[in-house]
């Protein structure tokens, strides 16, 4: 086994989460080269234990020093976390590949789906982030069309499930179907409205341009992956009362005229991207199909005749595994592939984009 195939050391953040669970699931499945699993959490946390490749590992408190003789370490506990323990993570040499939005648009920080820019890793000085779950199955699909015809305009439209909030979202909808069946009232805890039967037109708060922070999110993300900083981009995000798999309505304006049979076979040719469109025998992804799968599926690929080189089709992948846990232990294994899991150390990560805010 070369160096950089050696076991590691991962360390995985927010531990006992929904994505922190999915994440040590994933590396068991992909056979990641973990020598020593570190789980860590939150003081209250702390002591619990988790099931992780046919073994129960105790939950660790998160902490600057329980990320020494780190590799590479996985985030998933939110922004203000990363914000706190990513630079000491890094500062102890090593690797942060962080799920959260605090580093996400940070000019030094690579922003990576691994399937559309994994070379932009190259240059990390310490951390990395991962996109938002509905960007990222977006991304795949849309670099296709750029690279083929090229991209002037995309308008998305989320139907997300309400695994992407946590553990207490969907244990709410659970409550509020019994409720309903019951003819019982169901009571909102953890969005504004019931989201059983519902679509909420609200996810994360309100910005003073009137779009939501996921919204505005997925527009300046896709600009930053793709290369595309004047990229004319809307997005409306609505959550929606399925468990897992976020589904997206897209409609995309090219630069040069694209078939909807083109367009499938560029999607097609992008790794990790599954094309179901025969709608005649009622065949299109659909949110049910796709969770538990790292793919992206894209069907119902038509013509858009609002728009000049217009193009309409939709989206829906796992928003747990390839929008959070995969495409992170993905960028892990893009750095170990091609040598760039770089361990520095305090002093030098001190001067670097380990400090940024």
């Amino acid at each position: 086994m070369s160096a950089e195939h050696r076991p590691l050391t991962v360390a995985i953040v927010g531990a006992t989460g929904v994505v922190g669970r999915t994440m040590s699931k994933v590396l068991t499945e992909r056979q990641f080269p973990v020598g020593e699993l570190r789980l860590l959490a939150s003081g209250r946390s702390a002591g619990s234990t988790v099931s992780a490749d046919g073994r129960t590992l105790t939950v660790d408190e998160a902490t600057p020093e329980a990320f020494e003789g780190v590799d590479i370490a996985l985030f998933s506990a939110g922004g203000d976390v990363s914000r706190q323990l990513a630079p000491e993570a890094a500062a102890r040499g090593a690797t942060v590949i962080d799920n959260s939005n605090a580093w996400r648009m940070e000019p030094n920080i690579p922003l990576i789906v691994s399937q559309v820019n994994p070379d932009d890793a190259e240059w990390h000085e310490g951390i990395i982030a991962n996109p938002n779950c509905s960007t990222m199955q977006l991304m795949p699909v849309l670099m296709a069309i750029r690279d083929t015809v090229g991209l002037e305009r995309v308008i998305v439209d989320t139907y997300q499930s309400v695994s992407g909030t946590g553990s207490d979202a969907i244990a709410e909808l659970e409550t509020q179907i019994r409720a309903h069946v019951a003819a019982a009232p169901k009571v909102a805890s953890v969005y504004p409205h019931a989201i059983g039967f519902n679509a909420i037109p609200e996810i994360d708060v309100f910005l003073e341009n009137g779009y939501t922070r996921e919204e505005w999110k997925v527009v300046t993300e896709s600009r930053k992956i793709l290369h595309l900083p004047e990229l004319r981009l809307s997005c409306t995000a609505v959550r929606i009362p399925v468990f897992v798999s976020h589904s997206e309505a897209v409609h995309v304006e090219t630069s040069r005229p694209m078939t909807p049979a083109d367009a499938r076979k560029a999607f097609a040719a992008v790794p990790g991207v599954v094309v179901m469109d025969d709608p005649s025998a009622h065949v299109y992804p659909i949110a049910t199909q796709a969770a538990g799968s790292d793919e992206v599926y894209v069907g119902r690929v038509r013509t858009d005749p609002s728009v000049r080189n217009g193009l309409a089709f939709w989206v829906v992948s796992d928003n747990l595994r390839k929008g959070a846990a995969t495409n992170t232990i993905q960028i892990a294994e893009v750095l170990i592939e091609r040598g760039w899991v770089k361990a520095r150390s305090r002093r030098e990560v001190s001067s670097g984009a380990g400090e940024a805010t």
